[in-house]
C-alpha cells in the first residue's frame, strides 16, 4: 500500500501553477473548433500535447531533486509519471509520424528549447517570476492552434499561422496583466489612480496593441469582422482592474477571475473565427 501510495502523488503528478492549463487548451480548442474536420490525427495531437504539457512537472521535481532543492522520497513517483507521459506522448507523435504529418515535428523544437531553459532556471532556483519565460513559454503552447488547424484541414493553411500570432498576443496580454493584478495585490493601501496607472500601463498597451489590430485585421478582410470583440473584453478588464485595485486580495481569487475571463475570450473567439 505504501509503495503504490509513493507513486501517486498529485504535486508530482499535476502542474501546481494551474493558471498554465488554459494556456494549452485555449489554442488548441480555437483550432479544433476552426478545423472543418476532426481525424485520429487530431486525437492523437490532443492526446500528445496534454502527455507534453504534463510532463513538465515530473520532470521539473526531478531537477529539484538532482540539485538538492528537494528531498529524494518524491523520485520514484518522479520517474514514475515521467515514464507515463513521455511513453503516451512518443506514442501519439508516432501515429503522426505514421500518417504523414511529421511536419508537425517542427512545432516541437521551440517547445524543446524553452523547456530547457525553464529548467536550466530550475537549477539555479530561479524560475519564479520570470515574466519573460512565460510569455515565451505561451507562445510555444499557442503552436497547438495550427497544429489542430493543419490536421484538421488536412495539410497546410495559412491561416494556421495568424491564429498562432492572435493567441499568442491575447496570451502575453493575459501574463501581464497578471502581474499587474499580483503586484497590486502585494500593496499595503490601495493605490491612488496615478500610481494604478502607472503599474497597469504596459498591461493597458499590450491589450490596446490587440484591439487595434484585431480591428485593422478586420478592416481588411484578413479576419472576421467580429474578431474584436474577445479584445475588447480584454481590454475591458483591464480598464476594470486599473479602477479596481485587488489590494489583499488572495492569488487564487485573481486567478480565477483570470480563468474566466480567458475562457469566455476563447469562447467569444471560437465563435468569431467560426
Amino acid at each position: 500500500m505504501n509503495n503504490t501510495a509513493s507513486f501517486f502523488k498529485k504535486h508530482v503528478a499535476l502542474p501546481q501553477d494551474h493558471g498554465s492549463w488554459v494556456f494549452l487548451f485555449s489554442p488548441l480548442l480555437v483550432g479544433l473548433f476552426s478545423a472543418r474536420h476532426w481525424t485520429g490525427a487530431t486525437i492523437s495531437l490532443v492526446v500528445g500535447a496534454l502527455a507534453a504539457f504534463l510532463l513538465r512537472q515530473p520532470i521539473t521535481i526531478l531537477v529539484k531533486i538532482y540539485s538538492k532543492r528537494r528531498r529524494p522520497t518524491d523520485r520514484p513517483a518522479a520517474l514514475f509519471w515521467a515514464a507515463l507521459y513521455g511513453a503516451v506522448a512518443l506514442g501519439a507523435l508516432a501515429h503522426l509520424l505514421y500518417l504523414g504529418h511529421g511536419y508537425l515535428l517542427y512545432l516541437s523544437l521551440p517547445a524543446i528549447l524553452v523547456f530547457g531553459w525553464h529548467l536550466r532556471l530550475v537549477a539555479r532556483r530561479a524560475e519564479r517570476r520570470q515574466a519573460g519565460l512565460e510569455i515565451v513559454a505561451s507562445g510555444v503552447l499557442a503552436l497547438a492552434a495550427p497544429a489542430a488547424l493543419w490536421l484538421g484541414e488536412g495539410g497546410y493553411d495559412p491561416r494556421g499561422w495568424q491564429l498562432w500570432l492572435l493567441l499568442w498576443l491575447q496570451a502575453a496580454a493575459s501574463i501581464v496583466y497578471a502581474y499587474f493584478r499580483l503586484a497590486q495585490r502585494e500593496l499595503k493601501t490601495p493605490p491612488t489612480p496615478a500610481e494604478s496607472w502607472r503599474m497597469g500601463g504596459r498591461a493597458l498597451l499590450y491589450t490596446s496593441f490587440n484591439l487595434v489590430l484585431a480591428i485593422g485585421l478586420s478592416a481588411v478582410h484578413l479576419a472576421p469582422q467580429g474578431l474584436f470583440i474577445p479584445y475588447l473584453l480584454q481590454w475591458a478588464e483591464v480598464l476594470w482592474g486599473l479602477t479596481h485595485p485587488a489590494t489583499g486580495q488572495k492569488p487564487t481569487r485573481i486567478g480565477l477571475r483570470q480563468l474566466f475571463v480567458s475562457s469566455l475570450f476563447t469562447l467569444l473567439f471560437i465563435l468569431v473565427w467560426r
